[in-house]
């Protein structure tokens, strides 16, 4: 068998928490992994590492990668140059291991945002798809619903087939009222967005279908290249797979998956998933509470003081503050939707940045200049690179860092300070046991972390 995780959604309904360069399924949302890397250890249990494709954004790479070096040395990795949803995710991801594997086993589609801890009941509902994928079905995954939901889709079955059911229908996620009615509804099971078929079922469905994915995926060769081509890529339709494939296939079964499945796609999920005190609520971080119920309180960096809250989420961030009822949380994508088309880098990029040698901090920002203090931990670098729009000014703030610039190599201790001119080919570097921390003034324009030449680099970004 063989497994590939969707891992370039941008989680909005999690906003301020989860950004466009930091989404949900990278963040270590239950305190333990993030929710790639309890995917990723999900499927060790079915398959060996190296039959596990990763599939992100461009935009994700290193963070996917750091994060699964920590279970495997050489994770399997591909790129989407451009977000196009879910169905070219899975098409391209197939091909790929059609191509490069020689494979017509069976292939696990699954996300990488879902949180399950019964591996033993997952298990087994993929064991028993995988018979009936092996018969020549596409086999979907179904939730019986625990309580009225309006923010999954619906699987809606018929007779049963071995240990599935025939798929009569996919239905989008409904209103309040229509959700009450499937919750009575044992035809009704909530869509979790799990597939396994055979290759060769797969591309016959993707052909009659949605021909125009068919056509594009024909055209890209894996053979002597692991990079998607943009310029196929870029011509693919925007959709979901549900959308291109499963609402329109008459050769769907789904199989129950009776384990503690959860879709962490809201703050509501997260409420529901936390342990919560006497009074229904969930306090995270720095939170001082009076006479709140049945409430979310989630602080990351300043005190949160609430009184009398009452079915309410709020949510601080080091630069925004999200409250809202708790039964309105699907609507915060609509916030995020906003702030994007806004150009507010609030969608976009927590003030803290996480990278794979340390982390930086946004500290202020105008028109034409950026000031980050830098945190580069011990024996780490950062890449040799160049930036074609804006000069650096670097003040070293503690520690002892060594800068390379055009060639020369200098010490730098506390105090001192260098300019990197632009288009000088530069890099940061702490080989020491102490962590540095550097005070950067960026001046340009535009200002932008997509302003980077990278030359060499220790994490495989260049």
């Amino acid at each position: 068998m063989y497994g590939i995780i969707l891992a370039g959604g941008s989680g909005s309904r999690l906003w301020p928490l989860s950004r466009e360069l930091c989404p949900k399924q990278l963040l270590n949302i239950t305190g333990e992994k993030s929710l790639l890397q309890a995917t990723f250890e999900r499927l060790q249990h079915l398959m060996p590492d190296e039959n596990i494709l990763n599939i992100t954004n461009t935009k994700h790479l290193a963070n996917v990668r750091m994060q699964l070096k920590d279970y495997y040395a050489a994770p399997l990795i591909l790129s989407e140059p451009v977000s196009k949803n879910t169905a070219p995710a899975a098409a391209v991801s197939v091909k790929y291991i059609c191509e490069n594997k020689n494979s017509n086993d069976i292939i696990l589609v699954v996300p990488s945002d879902h949180l399950i801890h019964d591996i033993q009941k997952f298990t087994e509902a993929i064991e028993k798809g995988k018979q009936l994928a092996e018969q020549g079905f596409v086999v979907t995954f179904g939730v019986e619903p625990s309580y009225c939901e309006t923010g999954f889709g619906y699987i809606k079955t018929s007779e049963k087939i071995d240990d599935g059911f025939k798929v009569e229908k996919f239905v989008e996620k409904p209103d309040s009222a229509t959700a009450q009615k499937y919750l009575q509804d044992k035809t009704m099971f909530w869509n979790s967005g799990i597939f396994m078929f055979k290759p060769s079922v797969f591309f016959n469905e993707l052909k009659e279908h949605a021909p125009e994915i068919f056509e594009i995926i024909e055209k890209i060769d894996f053979k002597n290249s692991e990079e998607i081509p943009f310029v196929e890529f870029d011509k693919m339709p925007n959709i979901s797979l549900d959308y291109a494939l499963m609402e329109k296939s008459d050769n769907l079964v789904m199989i129950k998956l009776e384990s503690d499945w959860k879709d962490v796609g809201s703050w509501d999920a997260i409420y529901d998933i936390s342990r919560k005190d006497k009074d229904g609520n969930v306090f995270v971080g720095h939170v001082l509470d009076e006479d709140s119920k049945n409430s979310l309180v989630y602080s990351s960096s300043k005190l949160v003081a609430t009184i009398g809250l009452e079915d309410v989420v709020l949510v601080e961030t080091e630069d925004a503050i999200l409250a809202c009822s708790k039964d309105k949380t699907q609507d915060v994508k609509h916030i995020y939707e906003t702030l994007k088309q806004q150009n507010d880098n609030t969608h976009l990029v927590h003030k803290t940045v996480y990278r794979p040698w340390g982390f930086y901090t946004v500290i202020a920002q105008g028109e034409g200049f950026l000031t980050k203090i830098i945190h580069v931990n011990p024996k780490q670098r950062l890449s040799l690179q160049s930036h074609n729009h804006r000069s650096e000014h670097w003040v070293v703030l503690n520690g002892t860092a060594i800068v390379v610039l055009d060639s020369k190599e200098l010490i730098l201790n506390s105090g001192h300070s260098i300019d990197i001119p632009v288009k000088a080919i530069h890099s940061l570097q702490n080989p020491y046991d102490e962590a540095v921390e550097v005070i950067e003034v960026q001046k340009g324009n535009p200002l932008v972390e997509e302003d980077i030449i990278r030359y060499e680099d220790i994490y495989g970004r260049a």
